[in-house]
């Protein structure tokens, strides 16, 4: 299932504070990057976080917010944001609502058993709520960079039409 060019699915989750953050919140305004990713603190979930931190000012210089999301609960959030200094939200998912409207909660294989998890995804929604690009199944080595570039050839392409 894609979800290119079609209205983002809305979604209303509490943030790592126990605030409620909505898609909506940002609608007519801002770019969100909504990232899923599976835990906290693991190795490749932390390098993407990072990663995402270290280019937090560029996606804000350009008009863009960064939402991450697992199934991992708002006390796990707010020691994994405090221990590696993250400047952005993290939503928690404990039932897999959101997760299942973007289509990432997946049957995963690892050492030869079989789980439901959270498939490494992100997406790109502009501020009229229309998903303008998703990345799936996601190897973090690069991605952020290549979000951020996404993103500005977006904003040039939006200006170009105007």
């Amino acid at each position: 299932m894609t979800l290119e060019g079609m209205k983002a699915p809305d979604f209303t989750l509490p943030n790592e504070k126990g605030e409620m953050v909505s898609l909506k919140d940002y609608a007519g305004e801002k770019y969100v990057i909504l990232y899923f990713y599976p835990k906290d603190a693991t190795p490749g979930c932390t390098t993407q976080a990072c990663d995402f931190r270290d280019y937090y000012e560029d996606f804000s210089k350009l008009n863009a917010v960064i939402l991450g999301v697992s199934p991992d609960n708002e006390a796990t959030h707010m020691k994994f944001i405090e221990k590696q200094g993250l400047p952005f939200s993290l939503l928690v998912d404990e039932e897999h609502v959101v997760s299942k409207k973007y289509d990432v909660w997946k049957l995963k294989k690892m050492f030869g058993k079989e789980f439901m998890g959270i498939e490494r995804s992100t997406f790109l929604i502009d501020p009229s709520g229309v998903v303008v690009k998703e990345w799936r199944k996601v190897k973090v080595k690069g991605h952020i960079v290549d979000a951020l570039a996404t993103l500005e050839k977006y904003r040039i392409r939006k200006k170009e039409m105007l």
